[in-house]
């Protein structure tokens, strides 16, 4: 898990925030000391410039006094009168022997080693006026920043390293989950799902995601061997016939042409049911995306029963069409076309002699919908999704041409388009109806 991508992104998050705790301390402690110092240098300027007024009314006495009365003040700022010649007149500052203006003192009664900022001002008769403040304030409070910076800082690393390792835990943990369902899938077990927590985050929505590819993979898988199977089954009739059939004609030279014939017929329904086979394997692909266009359900219809009028009235049925002006849809027309030939010529050919076949082309709550509707006998309701499994056909329809895959690829064709197709008991008959997404 140390060596977890969560881990050590959480691990450069606590550096960076750790950095600008160090970066905000530092700008803090800098901007706070100027600050004060600012104030700290005010203040004494203030004190001086007061005690000078009073040097002006009250005279040397009267500052004298004046600087006694703030000497016996708990928590003042230090003062000091000095004369001509240096003698100490009043105040801890006296004899300090400070140069005009602002200086700082290292030493000064009682108190060495101390540090104090004074600003000395000469008064008109010779004698100095001290005003000073230890600057142990200000360093007493850069103290106090610095040791609340340095818990701010030790506090980001410690709740950064606690979070990110729980954080890391836990998505090392699904991400295991993860790991583990594909190694499971891996070893044969396609049943296998990656479990989902339902806090809908990323990590559910990813599991989900996968969870449909699994499933998407495991119906292909299950697809694949159906029609592995499917195959071995249907196309075992024909090839028998085949063998026969030529097994006659090397028999018996006066039934070779004849032989020939069959085999030829048998051999061509084999190969269009390989080419179906191929075709839906295409389609389910998607390799047939890159073909699709803006294209009309109802010229498509139009087409399709002006092409299959003729024939359905030489069998006595018909077939019209029932489309609004315009149908627009996404997608590939000539796939499109061959979806609703397929359905036309399964209802052409199930519904019986006389049937009426209707070819509907329109929009039902904002959706296009095309639709294939005859009288015929219909299916029942328990084998209509299996009529568009591969190979599959009802028992009265297997004395008819056909190799069961024309549904299936109807199938194919909408799954690709992301329509829904479905096929309604029509009371009499079948509605096969293919419905479209809605347009955004």
């Amino acid at each position: 898990m140390f060596r977890s991508y969560t881990l050590r992104l959480a691990a450069l998050y606590t550096a960076v925030f750790a950095l600008s705790v160090v970066a905000l301390g530092v700008i803090t402690v800098f901007t706070t000391r100027q600050a004060l110092s600012q104030e700290f240098d005010a203040r004494i300027a203030a004190e001086s410039a007061a005690l000078v007024q009073e040097y002006k009314s009250e005279g040397l006495q009267g500052v004298v006094e004046a600087v006694r009365e703030r000497d016996r003040t708990p928590g003042a700022i230090d003062y000091g009168v000095e004369g001509p010649a240096g003698e100490a007149l009043a105040g801890r500052l006296s004899v300090s022997r400070a140069p005009p203006g602002w200086s700082v003192l290292r030493d000064r009664q009682g108190r060495d080693g101390e540090s104090v900022r004074v600003l000395t001002v000469r008064l008109p008769d010779g004698h100095r006026l001290l005003v000073g403040d230890e600057e142990e304030r200000i360093e007493a409070l850069d103290g106090a920043l610095l040791r609340g910076f340095g818990g701010a800082f030790l506090g980001v690393v410690v709740l950064g390293v606690a979070g990110g390792y729980a954080m890391s835990r836990g998505v090392h943990r699904r991400l295991a989950a993860i790991s583990g369902t594909a190694e499971a899938i891996i070893d044969g077990d396609l049943a296998r799902r990656v479990p989902v927590r339902g806090a809908n985050d990323d990590l559910d929505r990813l599991a989900l995601t996968f969870n449909r590819m699994l499933d998407r993979i495991a119906a292909l898988m299950e697809s694949l061997k159906q029609v592995s199977s499917d195959i071995a089954h249907d196309l075992r009739t024909p090839l028998t016939r085949l063998r026969q059939k030529l097994e006659a004609g090397l028999l018996s030279p006066q039934e070779r042409g004849q032989a020939l014939e069959g085999a030829l017929t048998d051999l061509d329904t084999i190969l269009d049911t390989f080419a179906a086979l191929l075709r839906i394997a295409q389609i389910e692909g998607g390799a047939r995306r890159a073909a699709f266009r803006a294209s009309d359900l109802a010229a498509i219809g139009q087409t399709v029963v002006e092409a299959f009028a003729p024939s359905a009235e030489d069998a006595q049925q018909s077939l019209r069409l029932q489309a609004e002006a315009a149908v627009p849809v996404v997608g590939d027309p000539e796939l499109l076309t061959q979806m609703l030939v397929n359905l036309v010529e399964n209802a052409l050919r199930h519904a019986g002699p006389g049937a009426e076949v209707t070819v509907r082309a329109g929009r039902s709550g904002g959706a296009a919908t095309l639709a294939v509707l005859d009288n015929g006998p219909g299916v029942p309701d328990i084998e209509r999704e299996r009529l568009f499994d591969r190979f599959y056909r009802l028992e009265r329809s297997r004395s008819t041409p056909g190799s069961g895959l024309g549904l299936a690829l109807v199938a194919a064709v909408a799954r690709l388009h992301g329509a829904e197709v479905r096929l309604i008991g029509a009371a009499p008959g079948l509605e096969a109806r293919v419905t479209f997404p809605r347009a955004e």
